[in-house]
């Protein structure tokens, strides 16, 4: 019985999968901030599939990128409810999740989520096997389109802020650009969860998120040590 959570960006999905067949799963899109939402839907979500905590037999969580406090918050839960439990904890790659909606697709996978100022968290997937073609970036997103292009395969762009983007992805990428209908653009927990079979468990006390980029305080603070040693 493992429970799975993406809170990794605006939209909150949540899943329980028993022996291999999803029993509930919900996504919201509905830009509720997950601090206030995410742990009572977690409680809701279980109480409909009449499942108590002790039923539990693992937790999958999205490890980022994305929202630092989305990221955050996710973590959280889980580790709490695995420590608590005496689980396994098993982190996945919030931009595989994404992915894993075109699996089967003839050619690659580009999952996007802005990061504002023309840049995002984004990676390049094997349509096929899921296999990482460019890791989990933070990247300036035309630079990385660049790299995108060189490899002259099909490209299917999915992600809940891929509208954003979508001008440079067709200047840049042209006819080789596809885009995931509106209904595959949000991330599933049961991709997250079914993506975990082939990871490995992680050490719940130092399981840590993959932000891919340092946070304005850290930029801040580099910038003045910089300075400093002028």
């Amino acid at each position: 019985m493992i429970l799975g959570i993406d809170t990794s960006n605006s939209p909150l999905a949540i899943a329980l999968v028993k022996d291999d067949t999803v029993l509930i799963e919900e996504t919201q899109n509905l830009k509720i901030n997950h601090s206030l939402t995410a742990m009572p839907a977690v409680e809701d979500l279980m109480k409909k599939a009449n499942i108590n905590p002790g039923d539990l037999t693992g937790i999958v969580v999205a490890e980022g990128p994305g929202s630092y406090t989305g990221v955050r918050i996710g973590l959280t839960i889980a580790k709490t409810l695995a420590w608590s439990l005496k689980i396994p904890l098993t982190t996945v790659s919030s931009l595989k999740v994404l992915a894993a909606n075109g699996q089967g697709f003839n050619g690659l996978i580009c999952p996007v989520m802005d990061a504002r100022r023309g840049t995002a968290f984004t990676a390049l997937y094997d349509g096929r096997q899921l296999s990482t073609v460019l890791s989990d970036r933070h990247s300036d997103f035309k630079t990385f389109l660049e790299q995108v292009r060189t490899h002259g395969q099909p490209v299917l762009f999915t992600g809940t802020d891929l509208e954003i983007h979508r001008s440079i992805i067709e200047e840049l990428v042209g006819d080789l650009a596809y885009f995931a209908p509106y209904q595959n653009r949000l991330p599933r927990a049961s991709n997250l969860i079914a993506l975990a079979a082939t990871e490995e468990a992680k050490e719940v006390h130092h399981t840590v998120p993959e932000y891919r980029r340092i946070t304005e305080a850290e930029a801040n603070l580099a910038k003045t040590d910089e300075g400093k040693s002028r």
